[in-house]
């Protein structure tokens, strides 16, 4: 509409929705759809909706979903679920939809394509028809000559005319933003103040890849933008990425919004939590029998306390109080024994005999699991108290399980944990879990490793069930779920001592092997 087309009370009606929209506080949460739910995800999702919903303001969530080779609906589906479970709500998203939709980046490539004719247009971005080989090649250069490794600017220097006829000539190509070559950039964060960055380290990044897929740094960009976010709470490794962020804000004149980076968490060994050491998924946390009110909590502790001090409090009370410049920059170690600790409170404090009794039954005595079990033991029982001590895998956490459980087993110690690691490695990537696949999977990889199915399957066997028999493994792998099945297996491979780092590396490079020669 034309603003000399409108009446006085139609301008004061669009000035002060402008106003409205320019002040309320809009956050967001963006996970990719790649793999596991994450606690990761859902800590930054609980400070990004408690500072929105403590300033009166507006949460979304959208799903960056450009990966197209690993993005799954299945793994949409289980964030929407975990986060939901926790009890986190948004104003905005894929599920809800809203007025800065869509919510998903495979269904906004127009969007980004309009930004990047508009960088290519002025200048600050450019095509670069560098292969692989070249790329490499660069790479190793810099670092044989202790350089910061990063692409070199030989495309950005072509005439228009080079550019055109390579277009013509259908030559592939990605395009990359310009930097400038000198000079400082500073990066404003609410908690950490001014960030000092060399632009000399900072690579001249790809915004749209050769399938016409924009990156993550384009696309977050221009979504943050259009979907109108004011403060971006996000994890502190995207502390290096932020000049860039800020130079494509600046290109496309567009406000920043403020940044607030947090701490990551981390092991108790202080390493970056991440699932080889310890369960990140949120399903295992839900499956385990944590209580959704107690996790939540915990996750605030990491990073905020009440004014009062008191540990134990819920989401409500969370945002009443909470005040975003209060929020601690140490690295929060992730404790399970200390959740298990809140958890008990919660369960004790909260929850009457009547409460607990519903939610033990909607946790893991609900008649949709029993139905899933009772086929795998019905022909294995003859009066009903035999179901306990057949089914009491299902019901508990990690088995107890040290290296004597193994002890019988026909494979040695070493053949044993190449089994549970490259089980593992294979389970981590497997995207339908469903029984006959799981299978089919399973067999492959004993084939290639040269061992009988049945010596292969045993360290699972007592891995997945705390037993050397058990109800059939592929259904009982497909009832406990993938989160808990990986979990289980991990833990057998501690109570074996654990594989070292240059154990890790070694037994990689073999798994790959037996891959291509599967």
């Amino acid at each position: 509409m034309r603003l000399g087309a409108c009446s006085y009370d139609e301008l004061k009606a669009l000035t002060t929705e402008s106003s409205q929209r320019i002040i309320m506080v809009r956050t967001r949460v963006a996970p990719s759809p790649t793999g596991d739910p994450h606690v990761g995800t859902a800590y930054m999702a609980l400070f990004s909706y408690c500072f929105a919903k403590q300033q009166g303001g507006e949460f979304v969530l959208r799903v960056e979903d450009t990966d197209v080779a690993r993005s799954t609906k299945a793994s949409e589906q289980a964030i929407i679920d975990s986060l939901t479970w926790l009890g986190l709500t948004w104003d905005e998203g894929p599920d809800l939809g809203g007025p800065h939709g869509p919510y998903r980046q495979s269904e906004r490539l127009e969007r980004y394509q309009t930004s990047i004719d508009k960088l290519l247009e002025a200048g600050h971005a450019f095509h670069c028809f560098c292969d692989t080989e070249k790329l490499d090649a660069m790479r190793k250069a810099q670092v044989a000559a202790g350089e910061t490794t990063r692409y070199d600017g030989s495309c950005c220097h072509l005439s228009a005319s080079d550019v055109n006829e390579r277009l013509a000539q259908k030559v592939p190509f990605v395009v990359r933003m310009k930097v400038p070559e000198s000079g400082v950039c500073t990066v404003h964060d609410r908690l950490r103040g001014a960030i000092e960055i060399e632009y000399a380290q900072i690579d001249m990044q790809v915004l749209q890849k050769a399938d016409g897929f924009p990156t993550y740094h384009m696309a977050v960009v221009v979504d943050d933008h259009l979907m109108g976010i004011t403060h971006i709470i996000r994890g502190e490794e995207w502390i290096n990425s932020a000049p860039k962020h800020q130079l494509l804000f600046e290109y496309l004149g567009w406000p920043m919004p403020e940044l607030i980076h947090l701490p990551l968490l981390r092991n108790p060994d202080k390493s970056k939590l991440s699932k080889r050491k310890n369960p990140t998924s949120i399903q295992f946390y839900r499956d385990m029998g944590f209580m959704p009110e107690a996790l939540i909590n915990y996750l605030g502790l990491l990073g905020w306390s009440l004014p009062s001090g008191e540990e134990k409090f819920s989401l409500a009370e969370m945002v009443e109080s909470f005040d975003v410049d209060r929020m601690s920059l140490g690295a929060p170690v992730f404790d399970v024994e200390k959740l298990k600790w809140l958890n008990g409170r919660w369960l004790r404090e909260n929850l009457d005999d009547g409460a607990l009794a519903d939610r033990l039954q909607d946790w893991a005595l609900n008649r949709e699991r029993l139905l899933a079990v009772i086929p795998l033991i019905k022909e294995r029982i003859e009066v009903f108290s035999d179901l306990a001590p057949i089914t009491s895998f299902f019901l508990e956490g990690m088995p107890r399980l040290d290296a004597d459980s193994f002890e019988k087993l026909k494979t040695e110690p070493a053949e044993t944990i190449k089994v549970l690691q490259y089980s593992l490695w294979h389970l981590e990537r497997a995207g339908d879990w469903k029984s006959p696949v799981l299978q089919a999977g399973l067999r492959q990889l004993a084939e290639n490793m040269g061992l009988k199915i049945r010596d292969f399957l045993a360290p699972l066997f007592i891995a997945v069930s705390g037993q050397p028999v058990a109800p059939p493994l592929f259904d009982s792998m497909v009832v406990l779920g993938p989160d808990m099945t990986r979990a289980r297996i991990r833990h057998a491979l501690n109570a074996l001592g654990g594989v070292s780092k240059k154990q890790t590396k070694k037994l990689d490079s073999e798994y790959r092997q037996l891959e291509v020669k599967g």
